[in-house]
């Protein structure tokens, strides 16, 4: 049977989400471990998105291949009773012909949050980017909405596989509200694909926007000459987290 689940975690403890050396934890290797222990049989994972060292997930899609008796839900139970407190399944179904949780993608929808704050907030460490002074959100807006549509990416990353680095873009947005100790960020940008390290770089440039070290101007000037060498700044991973990720058949992932 091959089925199609929606995973949770905490990326802090992680070497990101893909498989690597023995020793070194990733979310997929936890992953199938514990789906190995529950059935008995080697498991392989395979993830919408390859999330890096840090960065976390409240709807990262995943599909695997094994062979169970005992039901959909008894399953979900028994893979959430072998993961760790950091990682859960969230749902759990039979995978519909021809699903492949990243080639069946329609869009990949990211949340970056920016916590702007006099003091250092402990209990955010793991969880955004902390910055003092103020930001222009009306700036980091206007230079987020030039994202918007079918561009090439190559000035915030590079191709993961091949050389092509265009990119189309759903949604390129900043909300805020207060907080006790200032105000929190949030971006989200939704695109058909990324590039790799494409949404760190696109909101460490953004930031470095609200901060007036960059002009809207400055922004747009690097972002259409599409070369990776102009914009080096990386925002931190702890804030970011893969909300949803979008298929043809169901709207909201």
């Amino acid at each position: 049977m091959r089925y199609r689940a929606t995973l949770a975690y905490d990326g802090t403890a992680y070497e990101g989400f893909q498989r690597q050396a023995q020793g070194r934890p990733t979310i997929q290797g936890v992953v199938e471990q514990a789906l190995a222990q529950v059935t008995g049989q080697p498991v392989t994972v395979i993830g919408a998105g390859r999330t890096d060292s840090g960065v976390h997930a409240t709807g990262q899609v995943i599909g695997f291949q094994v062979e169970w008796s005992h039901g959909t839900e008894a399953l979900l139970r028994a893979v959430n009773a072998s993961l760790p407190p950091d990682i859960a399944l969230q749902d759990l179904s039979p995978a519909p012909p021809g699903f492949h949780p990243r080639f069946s993608a329609r869009s990949r929808l990211y949340r970056y949050d920016v916590a702007q704050t006099a003091q250092r907030q402990p209990l955010l460490w793991h969880r955004a980017w902390q910055v003092r002074g103020e930001l222009d959100g009306a700036a980091m807006q206007q230079a987020a909405s030039l994202l918007l549509g079918e561009h090439d990416f190559a000035a915030f990353g590079r191709p993961p596989h091949g050389d092509n680095t265009v990119r189309t873009v759903y949604r390129s947005e900043w909300t805020q509200q207060p907080a006790p100790f200032g105000t929190w960020w949030s971006y989200r940008i939704e695109a058909n694909a990324f590039l790799q390290h494409m949404v760190r770089r696109v909101v460490g440039a953004l930031v470095a926007v609200g901060q007036g070290r960059l002009t809207v101007a400055d922004f747009e000037s690097y972002f259409r000459r599409a070369d990776l060498s102009g914009l080096k700044r990386l925002a931190p991973p702890q804030g970011l987290t893969l909300e949803a990720v979008r298929y043809e058949e169901v709207d909201n992932v």
